[in-house]
């Protein structure tokens, strides 16, 4: 691998002659194969050096972060400035990226030292429960862990036990970070609280009646009715993006699944190109809150954005989701690369929307197909749900509809 980035003899003899030359190789050309390109990897290779010289790894004990920040202090006073990382902050940083991601390759990195957070034991228990028994997504189960985690922290600070828990207390929690939280928040985190109490009830770690005590804030009407972008700036999003520049090729196919197929952003994150049937004209969906497939018919106009994606901007990689970055090194796109996709497009049709994420398109989705007087039994089948309940909250936003189930004169019936 040496050969092929450096040609001078006295460079490639430095690089040769430093510790751990085999290591450093295998770890060179595993991020050739993720598409770095021979400049990077050069620059990669001169650092790897420096972190050789500065690194012990004679002994077959793993290392902390503890000592990558030792030995980086020692390589940025031997390099205290590169043209890739000016400066001695910018030379450490470089240096315990660098050290870092090269241990954990190697698997000499020694793992992080948990954070021991309050009955840590018990939050476990609950998540393992929502994934095994309840079957909720991912998602949920982070969203519910979270404030069930941010109130045991908050009850630790009180030296109280678990086991004497009050619903004085759960109120004193809510009322304090309730300051902060929106009122739709704050009823997020009632309702995480209640599920967690109610775990932990069953579980006899606190005493009966505290889940079903629990309050949540008031909500307004029309407060968490879904709101999105109208359907002509939802046009406007595709035109603007029905360019040929690459990263207007992948943005315009990521964002119609969102808009023509109502998809959540977890569900075009983990699209998988085995997933999109050719033959057929078809695409296989895995919901992420059903834990299960659902079968799309792929439209002409669908099919032309991904083909036309797949073939002249997606990198040649082995990654095996649809859509990934644009650089190496290739990854998929995370749900947070994805809503600030959608918010930056959505921003630039002139959508002044209080949401602007990958959610809102679903929103704008599941609303034309109303105003296209579809059945909610059939809106929700489009739209993956599972019960008539969570589609007929956009029987409300119609209200065009809704006018005209007014002016009916029932009295022409009698």
């Amino acid at each position: 691998m040496f050969e092929q980035l450096f040609t001078y003899p006295k460079v490639l003899s430095r690089h040769r002659e430093a510790p751990w030359v085999q290591e450093r190789e295998r770890y060179l050309v595993a991020c050739a194969a993720g598409g770095l390109a021979p400049d990077t990897l050069r620059n990669l290779a001169q650092e790897l050096r420096i972190i050789a010289h500065a690194l012990d790894l004679s002994t077959p004990d793993t290392l902390d972060a503890g000592a990558i920040h030792v030995a980086a202090a020692r390589g940025a006073h031997t390099q205290p400035s590169r043209h890739d990382a000016p400066g001695r902050q910018g030379s450490l940083g470089r240096f315990i990226r660098v050290a870092t991601a090269w241990l954990r390759f190697l698997g000499h990195l020694e793992a992080p030292t948990p954070d021991a957070t309050p009955f840590a034991a018990l939050l476990e228990a609950f998540a393992a429960s929502m994934h095994h028994e309840r079957g909720l997504s991912s998602t949920t189960i982070r969203k519910y862990t979270w404030f069930a985690r941010q109130f045991c922290q908050w009850l630790s600070t009180q030296d109280r036990l678990f086991s004497a828990l009050t619903v004085d207390d759960v109120d004193a929690f809510l009322t304090l970070r309730g300051q902060r939280w929106s009122r739709v928040s704050g009823a997020t985190a009632a309702k995480a609280l209640r599920a967690f109490l109610r775990y932990a009830e069953h579980r006899q770690w606190c005493a009966l009646g505290i889940a079903a005590a629990i309050e949540s804030p008031r909500l307004f009407q029309h407060e968490t009715l879904p709101t999105g972008p109208t359907w002509p700036e939802v046009q406007r999003l595709r035109a603007q993006t029905n360019t040929d520049h690459p990263r207007d090729i992948r943005d315009h196919a990521i964002l119609m699944l969102f808009a023509l197929y109502g998809l959540r952003s977890g569900e075009v994150a983990a699209l998988r190109c085995e997933q999109l049937d050719w033959a057929h004209e078809q695409v296989t969906i895995v919901r992420t809150k059903q834990h299960r497939s659902q079968l799309y018919p792929l439209t002409r106009a669908m099919g032309t954005a991904l083909l036309r994606y797949l073939q002249d901007v997606r990198p040649r990689c082995d990654r095996r989701e649809v859509f990934v970055t644009l650089r190496a090194p290739w990854r998929r796109l995370s749900a947070g690369a994805l809503h600030h996709l959608t918010r930056t497009r959505l921003a630039q049709v002139g959508y002044r929307g209080q949401h602007s994420g990958p959610h809102t398109l679903r929103h704008a989705c599941a609303a034309h197909l109303v105003a296209c007087h579809l059945s909610l039994k059939e809106i929700g089948d489009h739209l993956g749900h599972c019960s008539p309940y969570a589609t007929r909250i956009y029987a409300k936003v119609d209200v065009q509809g809704l006018r005209e189930v007014a002016r009916f004169d029932v009295g022409e019936l009698l």
